[in-house]
């Protein structure tokens, strides 16, 4: 998220299934793929995608222009991406805005993830990810804060 957005209020969103729109075997849970688009407004130019692909099928993602970010990670089964990715398993590819094609090896289940570049530093902690280490701090005092409020009142 850009630096202005990271340390903001949080906002849950809950869509039933039904209500989530879908293109094919995809759903899109943010951007756009195909005729559908999200409800849910994504902070900066993304797409992320939960298909569903029965043995033997095939589907491919043309990346929108500038999306050259793109990852994938398999709940379920395992697709041919073209090397074999089983449940549990998250690939980062190549920055590229290449055409991807999977294949299901079995029914599976994949969220995949595509979206432009940015332009900020990385600074990676044990929960999270931010654009500074001011950033990082602020962030991991305020998760120390939450667990200790949570073991006050028993519910860790």
């Amino acid at each position: 998220m850009p630096p202005e957005l990271e340390l903001g209020p949080s906002e849950s969103v809950y869509l039933s299934p039904e209500v989530v729109p879908r293109d094919g075997p995809a759903r899109v849970l943010l951007g756009s793929y195909g005729t559908a688009t999200s409800a849910i407004k994504a902070p900066s130019p993304m797409n992320y995608l939960a298909v569903r692909l029965k043995a033997g099928e095939r589907w491919s993602y043309q990346p929108p222009a500038g999306h050259t970010v793109l990852w994938t990670a398999v709940g379920m089964g395992s697709v041919l991406v073209p090397d074999e990715l089983r449940q549990g398993e998250l690939v980062a590819f190549r920055p590229s805005n290449a055409l991807i094609e999977f294949e299901a090896q079995s029914d599976a289940e994949f969220v995949l993830g595509s979206a432009v570049p940015h332009d900020y530093d990385l600074v990676l902690g044990s929960h999270s990810v931010h654009t500074s280490t001011e950033a990082l701090s602020e962030a991991e005092g305020r998760i120390s804060a939450i667990q200790t409020r949570l073991i006050q009142q028993g519910k860790l």
